[in-house]
């Protein structure tokens, strides 16, 4: 039996920065809940120089034999690693792009690429090495463990809980990419958990009194928007026993919408100044100058920051290499108009993303959004929710759309106010036009560490420690089930129905077929047929049903096969096992007498399509 954790510890895997937070687990006081806490994270900063920050940039720098002395990258845990990550990745990546991995996160989404093959850095020229999405988010975490063992030697990292967030519309594969890369680094017993969700559970940890802020029948809209990605949460203010509840009514798609594309367009930006300047960049030159936009933008919207310009270099090429720098400054209104204008323009709710033409051939990339406007992508996410949602706790306005009360913003984009501003009078005036009250920004909240904080909030509440978003799957799951009986020529044989998840489950919870066991097909394809109903709410786990009835809708089959013996066609006598994960998944265990498991999964979470 594995030994009960000493911390609870969150990490947020993220596409620009990772983090990590974490609170004692050990020895509470059942109605104490102890503060969570932020790890500041070794990293090497400059050559030859490692500190502790708070944030580690999810930056992978594959360095040459050129690139710096072997003891100038060496960490406390290990004098030679094989990459540079963090800070000093970042820098150097600034300069020699061709040798970076970014947005690892993202690629693990992308479900064009084979994410588990060496393909980054994209741009790398031959002789480089390359590295999978796979691998490099397993090197962030490892580096995360590694700097948490160096602190903590008392505490090993598999001995404790850990949470691990993803964005809440990564698709199973994404999901499981990610579980894996946790694996290969070393973590056990992980549990995934939505970003949006992880970062309002830090709103409520920050804030004890959120009963007294929010009341039932409030609609709080989760916007993150980070370095590489858009994400969309609806979280709605119920009741039940005189007591609040908060419930995840909707997430969206996963947008690659962010910071970088805001980087970029500053950096095209200024592009055009330089090339009016007769100074014409070359495609190493533009990409330098995209890192240096990002590290300006960072600086000029960190919180307190005044400056009206920053000095942007960009070093020659050939034997001008520092003689030939080419030198230029980004103005803060230029950077607010570009950003304002391009990503945050004021439209209306019936304004929706424009599909631009594409290409019929393009370099294999990331699937990036092809409208930047994050206030159109949030209107069809706000519409078609509220067309296709029937629950009763949603706010609507009179044309239909979905109404929030109140808005908790996310991620680095954030720390600019006028973007924070510019959404949410944006969001208002579509209210207004509704007929409704504006809704209010839930202040108070560190954008950058909150989604760390928020997971390690979650691990308490799973202990009884805290509060917890209710999300109950809105049907009950069933799979069917082929009786034994003779077959009869010309007919397919009917199928039984038997209850795997009833309705209003909660995730994260779990249930056994208690008493039964049923007969698995292993070693040859075989189809998995699942159905659902909205009108069956009383059906308990195990529960067989005689047919399929109705009001049961079939929903699309899972055709597997499922790993065997050599032989092939061997039915095996199985139990069942249910469980409803953290991030939406039914996941129906078929477990054997000799502790051989078969994972099936079904996402049963209602997203939008964007």
């Amino acid at each position: 039996m594995p030994p009960s954790p000493t911390y609870v510890i969150g990490v947020d895997l993220g596409t620009t920065n990772s983090a990590l937070a974490y609170s004692k687990a050990a020895g509470l006081d059942p109605r104490e809940l102890p503060p969570v806490e932020q790890f500041d994270i070794a990293q090497v900063t400059s050559p030859g120089e490692v500190r502790a920050q708070a944030l580690l940039p999810s930056a992978l720098y594959i360095y040459g034999d050129t690139d710096f002395p072997s003891s100038a990258v060496a960490l406390p845990w290990d004098d030679t690693p094989q990459y540079v990550i963090g800070q000093l990745a970042k820098t150097r990546g600034a300069e020699v792009p061709q040798r970076i991995v970014n947005s690892a996160k993202s690629w693990l989404s992308h479900s064009a690429v084979d994410r588990t093959s060496a393909i980054l850095p994209t741009a790398a020229p031959d002789g480089v090495q390359k590295i999978s999405p796979v691998e490099a988010s397993r090197r962030y975490l490892e580096h995360l463990k590694q700097a948490w063992e160096h602190a903590h030697p008392e505490a090993p990292f598999k001995d404790q809980q850990l949470l691990v967030t993803v964005p809440a519309s990564f698709d199973a594969v994404a999901r499981e990419l990610t579980e894996k890369a946790t694996a290969e680094a070393g973590y056990k017993n992980v549990i995934l958990l939505e970003e949006p969700q992880a970062a309002f559970y830090a709103w409520i940890e920050r804030h004890p009194d959120w009963r007294e802020r929010v009341k039932v029948g409030d609609l709080i809209l989760v916007v993150d928007v980070g370095g590489g990605t858009t994400d969309f949460t609806l979280i709605a203010v119920t009741e039940s026993g005189g007591e609040l509840q908060l419930e995840r009514l909707a997430v969206g798609e996963h947008i690659l919408l962010g910071g970088d594309n805001m980087d970029l367009a500053l950096a095209r930006f200024m592009e055009q100044e330089l090339a009016a300047k007769g100074r014409k960049l070359d495609a190493l030159q533009l990409n330098a100058l995209w890192q240096n936009c990002r590290a300006a933008k960072e600086k000029m919207f960190a919180p307190g920051e005044t400056a009206e310009e920053y000095p942007v270099t960009v070093l020659g090429r050939g034997s001008s290499l520092i003689g030939g720098s080419i030198k230029a400054s980004l103005k803060r209104t230029d950077v607010e108009q570009i950003v304002l204008e391009g990503f945050f323009p004021e439209v209306t709710s019936q304004d929706l993303p424009v599909r631009a033409r594409r290409a019929a051939l393009y370099e294999i990339g990331l699937p990036y959004a092809t409208d930047t406007a994050v206030t159109r992508h949030l209107a069809k996410f706000l519409r078609q929710h509220a067309a296709s949602s029937e629950h009763g706790a949603l706010r609507r306005g009179p044309s239909g759309l979905a109404a929030p009360t109140h808005v908790l913003f996310n991620g680095g984009v954030f720390h600019a106010a006028p973007l924070r501003t510019r959404l949410l009078d944006t969001l208002n005036k579509w209210l207004a036009a509704e007929g409704l009250s504006p809704a209010i920004a839930l202040e108070g909240e560190d954008l950058m560490q909150a989604v760390s904080r928020g997971a390690t909030y979650y691990g308490l509440a799973r202990m009884g420690h805290g509060v917890r978003i209710r999300g109950g799957i809105p049907r009950s799951y069933y799979i069917g089930i082929q009786p034994s009986m003779p077959a009869v020529p010309g007919m397919r044989p009917p199928l039984k129905a038997l209850t795997v998840a009833p309705f209003g489950m909660e995730e994260g919870t779990g249930a056994k077929i208690p008493g039964r066991e049923f007969g698995l097909l292993i070693g040859e394809p075989a189809d998995f047929r699942f159905f659902a109903s909205v009108q069956r709410k009383d059906d308990k786990p195990g529960e067989m049903l005689e047919e399929v009835t109705d009001d049961m809708e079939e929903l699309a089959p899972i055709e597997v096969m499922l790993p065997g013996d050599s032989d092939s066609g061997v039915v095996v006598p199985v139990s069942l096992e249910t469980e409803i994960t953290e991030t939406g998944q039914l996941q129906l265990w078929c477990v054997a007498r000799d502790g051989r498991r078969w994972k099936l999964e079904y996402n049963v979470r209602e997203t939008v399509e964007q």
